[in-house]
């Protein structure tokens, strides 16, 4: 009787130890599943506040009062959105080189003035001209077509047609990952423009260009009669970059380039031609 009475005493504290373990099991599965719920929460409003500040952006550049328009440069604009502190950049995309458009020469300065060594520059500005134009014939300070990509045992040649997207240039022979970085916030196929425009280009496309960067930039801000620059009407397409971070650090960053007029959807105000969403470290 005694083994019996000890047996059973066993046999419940077991039942108890697998109880709290169950419990336990349950209470840390609900504590993960509110805790992906808050990230999730937090996540979308994150982006929902970078997507307003990319409406407001747009809101923005259509005032032409010198003293509230925002200037389509590249100058960083703070915002508050109920809880969320945002920073918005946007840039004129007739402001950036257009790899379509521009010749081998502003091709090879931009990547100079990206960083790329000089050598390189030109081997990969030629590369760029010989995706998109249609002849068999390298460029003559360098370049790559088809034999070039089969001797670097890629399987394609060069595409002998214009750039249809951005990401595309990593698909030029020669093209590094670190390259494409450099060179994509200074590259656009919405301009339309063989040459950028001056007054919106950023520090690498005016160096490219062969001016003073800096003073060029500086003379931006230099106030008109009205004590404030003076509103530039842009091309009416633009890349935005808006940065939300809420109250408790989460930060979402949406990248976009977008036409103003009215959109595919009824009532919309832009088309979006690139749209892009990250999450950055708090």
């Amino acid at each position: 009787m005694t083994r019996m009475r000890g047996a059973a005493l066993v046999l419940v504290l077991w039942l108890i130890v697998l109880a709290t373990a169950l419990i336990g099991s349950f209470a840390l599965s609900a504590r993960v599943e509110a805790l992906q719920g808050r990230v999730a929460i937090d996540g979308v409003g994150a982006y929902e506040s970078a997507r307003a500040g990319v409406e407001y952006a747009l809101l923005r550049l259509e005032d032409m009062d010198p003293r509230s328009h925002w200037q389509p440069d590249g100058r960083p604009y703070a915002w508050r959105f109920h809880d969320s502190e945002l920073e918005v950049r946007i840039v004129d995309e007739s402001g950036k080189v257009d790899l379509n458009l521009a010749d081998v020469q502003l091709l090879t300065q931009l990547c100079r003035a990206v960083g790329i060594v000089p050598e390189r520059a030109a081997q990969l500005a030629g590369a760029i001209v010989d995706w998109r134009d249609g002849d068999p014939l390298t460029q003559p300070g360098g370049g790559a077509e088809d034999p070039d990509y089969a001797a670097a045992g890629l399987p394609y040649g060069a595409k002998d047609a214009p750039f249809e997207s951005l990401g595309e240039l990593q698909q030029v022979l020669g093209v590094t990952p670190q390259d494409y970085e450099r060179l994509l916030p200074n590259v656009t196929l919405y301009s339309n423009l063989a040459q950028p425009e001056m007054r919106f280009a950023q520090a690498p496309v005016l160096a490219a260009m062969g001016m003073d960067a800096e003073l060029v930039q500086s003379q931006r801000l230099l106030p008109g009669v009205s004590g404030a620059p003076a509103a530039e009407r842009g091309s009416g397409t633009y890349s935005i970059e808006s940065r939300a971070r809420l109250a408790n650090g989460r930060v979402a960053v949406l990248r976009t380039v977008v036409r103003l007029g009215e959109g595919p959807v009824p009532g919309s105000m832009y088309t979006a031609l690139r749209w892009e969403e990250t999450w950055a470290p708090r």
